[in-house]
């Protein structure tokens, strides 16, 4: 009985640092994606997209246009910070909030999914703010 006591305070002590652990794995992700629009490496930027993005664009150049035009707060952001990961019917959200050029917030919900190599983007989408953070 002793056993399974350690083992369960084993358990709930591991499994904060694992979360905390993929909140900041995705938050990397998101950040080189960012670093690789402000070099201006489209190429770099897609392979942090998921296959179904990748799908849907089909190469590099397209996929950057389609961010520069439709997200230009994403391609040129002037300030960025990460608010809150959550999980809505089995999806993971990283809220971002984004500061453009010209001084307007910006808060868009990044769908990250895990796969065999880690976490990549699935989609981003705006919203209104709705939670705190750094």
């Amino acid at each position: 009985m002793k056993a399974v006591f350690v083992a369960f305070l084993l358990m709930c002590g591991a499994f904060p640092a694992a979360a905390q652990s993929s909140g900041e794995r995705i938050e990397a992700v998101i950040a080189s994606q960012f670093e690789a629009f402000q070099s201006n490496d489209v190429e770099e930027a897609f392979s942090f997209a998921s296959p179904m993005i990748k799908s849907m664009f089909g190469s590099p150049e397209r996929f950057g246009q389609m961010v520069e035009r439709g997200y230009p707060m994403v391609w040129r952001p002037e300030a960025v910070s990460y608010t809150c990961l959550t999980e809505r019917e089995g999806k993971f959200y990283q809220s971002v909030l984004i500061t453009d050029e010209g001084g307007k917030k910006h808060s868009l919900d990044y769908e990250m999914i895990e796969t065999d190599t880690g976490w990549l983007i699935n989609g981003v989408y705006f919203r209104p703010p709705t939670c705190l953070g750094a």
